[in-house]
């Protein structure tokens, strides 16, 4: 079965239905299950939020020119290849509408926005033949091999590793790096040597570092401008915590970002999510900060995991994938206990045994070990 056919939610951080199940305050649930940075939303961003208040009564820059500019100096790239969007799900929608690919490869499992964002275009019940799903292993620890990746873009089947339907090359490819929910990084110049191979066929590569900022020396942001196939997204959800304002943005080549502005709607990223998106931007305290925290907090869950005997897989970002045959169990005993986390048995290629954890606060976390201490050992 599809993955998004279950009857499941398809993404964490639906504290909204959790509350309202249980009848409790948002204040009386931990929320493992979206990976957001732990230290909350800047300071500095509040800050400027609440000084621009008085400023709603007028409509939002459309161009967002003042939030393009700070991200284009913070990541030392020229502003004309940047598009500012509602977080970078609006773009993945944006991109397949404006670029309309008819066939496309997806690694599974990855996150579900691409193969919706897919099917969008391309109402028909019956698409086989148009999507291709490259699958991640878990016995090769989830990682993407860039030559095979490339094999089944130029639609050559021979390799075991991966299942396609397609006998011809495909014109979009999707890469999501950090992985989600793997948390599986592949390394610059091996995403760069799938970019390449992009190019000679002709096949747009769209690679989403909406988790990049936990590991920014390994981002190919600065490549797009050489590649006209190549397209980055980013998000400020995740690093930054600004999950509830929305403030995401992609890095197009000049060649189809003309294109992919004509079918966007005006207005998408609001005044406040400007404002606070370039504060945070430039809040250099908070991302030493979280770095900090972030790597020790990574040890706690460790050690934890290990003392426990729960698998969990090397990640490098902010979350872990991890596997319990009692995962169903460990997920509703926790939810009676007002903490979420993530049932990963709606992505494609996991199944009842995976789980998505967050890193959180020491405080959060070592909540979280005690309440698996008890329901794995108990």
């Amino acid at each position: 079965m599809n993955g998004q056919e279950k009857n499941l939610e398809p993404h964490g951080g639906n504290i909204y239905r959790f509350i309202e199940e249980r009848n409790i305050r948002m204040d009386e649930v931990i929320d493992f299950s979206a990976s957001i940075n732990p230290l909350g939303v800047p300071e500095s961003a509040i800050k400027k939020i609440k000084d621009n208040i008085k400023y709603l009564c007028h409509y939002p820059d459309p161009d967002a020119k003042h939030l393009t500019q700070a991200i284009a100096k913070h990541l030392g790239i020229d502003p004309q290849y940047i598009l500012c969007g509602s977080g970078s799900t609006e773009l993945i929608y944006l991109t397949v509408r404006a670029l309309k690919p008819e066939k496309v490869l997806i690694p599974m499992p990855t996150f579900s926005e691409y193969e919706r964002a897919f099917k969008s275009i391309h109402p028909e019940k019956d698409i086989k033949g148009k999507i291709s799903y490259f699958v991640l292993w878990e016995k090769d620890a989830f990682e993407i091999n860039p030559e095979k990746f490339i094999a089944a873009m130029s639609g050559n089947d021979s390799s075991a590793t991966y299942k396609s339907s397609l006998t011809t090359s495909v014109d979009m490819a999707f890469l999501c790096n950090p992985n989600n929910p793997t948390g599986r990084l592949m390394k610059k110049e091996d995403v760069l040597k799938i970019a390449e191979a992009a190019r000679g066929l002709k096949c747009y590569l769209v690679v989403d570092e909406a988790f990049i900022d936990f590991v920014p020396e390994e981002s190919v942001i600065k490549e797009v401008q050489n590649n006209p196939y190549l397209i980055v997204l980013r998000s400020m959800t995740k690093f930054y915590a600004l999950s509830g304002i929305r403030i995401g943005y992609g890095i197009f080549p000049q060649n189809i970002l003309d294109t992919v502005k004509k079918h966007k709607e005006p207005w998408t990223v609001n005044t406040i999510a400007q404002t606070a998106g370039i504060a945070a931007l430039n809040d250099a305290g908070y991302k030493t900060q979280t770095f900090k925290v972030i790597r020790n907090e990574k040890k706690v869950l460790e050690d934890g995991f290990k003392l426990l005997d729960i698998t969990y897989f090397p990640s490098t970002v902010n979350f872990y994938l991890i596997k319990h045959e009692n995962a169903q169990k460990i997920i509703s005993s926790l939810r009676n206990r007002g903490v979420m986390i993530r049932d990963c048995s709606n992505f494609m290629g996991l199944d009842s045994s995976y789980m998505r954890i967050a890193v959180k606060s020491n405080k959060d976390n070592m909540k979280l070990l005690k309440e698996l201490a008890y329901i794995c050992r108990g």
